[in-house]
């Protein structure tokens, strides 16, 4: 399974790591130079979460980053997911 957030869809991001040598120019040195450079990979904070949702009674079973757990602390569990959509808007409860 991919390493993706089910609610902001963010992802693993590519960048890279500079090894650096020299005395910066404020310590009175000629400044710092860039001596390699290596490819790195920038992975999300995820998490498998159980969420209980109450407007449609039940868990409902998501993997989150910890920015879209408090978007949800924020919005709500039902707003958030049906914006997503990770969920269906539920249907009227029948009255009687």
């Amino acid at each position: 399974m991919s390493r993706v957030c089910q609610v902001t869809g963010s992802r693993t991001r590519v960048g890279n790591t500079y090894a650096r040598k020299g005395l910066a120019k404020a310590s009175g040195g000629v400044g710092k130079k860039i001596t390699g450079v290596t490819k790195r990979k920038f992975k999300v904070n995820l998490h498998w979460k159980r969420i209980w949702v109450p407007e449609i009674n039940r868990w409902v079973r998501v993997r989150l980053s910890t920015r879209a757990l408090r978007t949800i602390n924020k919005k709500g569990a039902y707003r958030t997911l049906l914006e997503c959509g990770v969920l269906k808007r539920a249907a009227p409860k029948a009255t009687t």
